[in-house]
């Protein structure tokens, strides 16, 4: 069982990965695909009089600030992205199943009170947004999907134990599900080769990094990326023996991921017993 994060990045090659998933549901080798929208959803806010707003976090994170039409907005472009992607799998012979986030309470989510957020100097309480963080993930509705040989394809929007629909980075969801579904590993495909020591030189790629790196790589680490490690240390620190940062743009990315070209993270200790508690942004 593996689980792909395919990127909303303008750059990835979605074409190649869903040749290689095709080829793999062949083979008999289960996954899950979720899938990401930014380059999608700034276009539709644009067009509809109502652009992107990008805010960082006290910690340093940037992230979309998802007002209620903004909010709607993702709902929207999550629905054509789902769509054509689902399509293109069946061209391909592979039975897909769109689902989003709120089907079946697929991924639970907390939502996010309010924000702390850093303008210059000043840091300030930013409220009304519908983003929320991963807090479970409905497992029997996949496991039951994958025997009847329906490839999940999912839109990483959440439903709260009130029942509001709220946005989930698509990298910590992809995580949970991965973690939850007790996966053989996950693989970000980005627009990028993989982590860079020094963004944007190419020639920087980092080959390997175990968990106890994480933390120190985040520090240097350059926009998105961030977000992915933050990911990827929640996947290993509850028991995901690896992840991978790849090259979407490239022909076959999932072939060149595991076997090296991309970056691999290792997961070196034991996993913690009890679900780590999950960041805040």
């Amino acid at each position: 069982m593996w689980v792909i994060k395919l990127g909303g990045n303008a750059t990835v090659n979605a074409e190649a990965v869903l040749d290689e998933l095709a080829t793999w549901a062949r083979e008999g080798r289960r996954w899950v695909l979720v899938h990401g929208i930014s380059a999608e959803a700034d276009a539709l806010g644009e067009a509809l009089g109502h652009p992107p707003r990008y805010v960082t976090s006290a910690s340093g994170f940037t992230s979309r600030y998802t007002d209620e039409r903004t909010r709607d907005i993702m709902l929207m472009a999550y629905g054509r992205v789902n769509a054509h992607l689902v399509a293109a799998l069946h061209r391909r012979g592979v039975h897909a199943i769109g689902l989003r986030g709120i089907d079946g309470r697929l991924l639970q989510a907390r939502r996010k009170e309010a924000l702390r957020i850093r303008e210059g100097e000043r840091i300030l309480i930013l409220r009304g947004d519908y983003s929320g963080t991963p807090i479970g993930v409905n497992t029997a509705l996949l496991h039951r999907l994958l025997e009847l040989e329906l490839y999940p394809v999912i839109a990483p929007m959440g439903l709260t134990p009130e029942g509001e629909i709220v946005n989930v980075d698509g990298d910590r969801a992809a995580a949970a599900i991965a973690v939850a579904l007790q996966a053989e590993g996950l693989i970000f495909l980005t627009g990028a080769p993989g982590l860079l020591r020094s963004f944007p030189d190419e020639r920087t790629r980092v080959a390997e990094l175990s968990m106890e790196d994480l933390e120190g790589a985040m520090a240097w680490a350059q926009g998105r990326m961030r977000h992915k490690l933050l990911a990827a240390q929640e996947a290993l620190k509850n028991g995901l023996p690896s992840v991978w940062l790849a090259d979407g743009r490239r022909p076959a990315p999932l072939t060149a991921a595991l076997r090296g070209e991309g970056t691999r993270i290792l997961r070196t200790t034991s996993p913690i017993p009890v679900p780590v508690e999950i960041q805040e942004l």
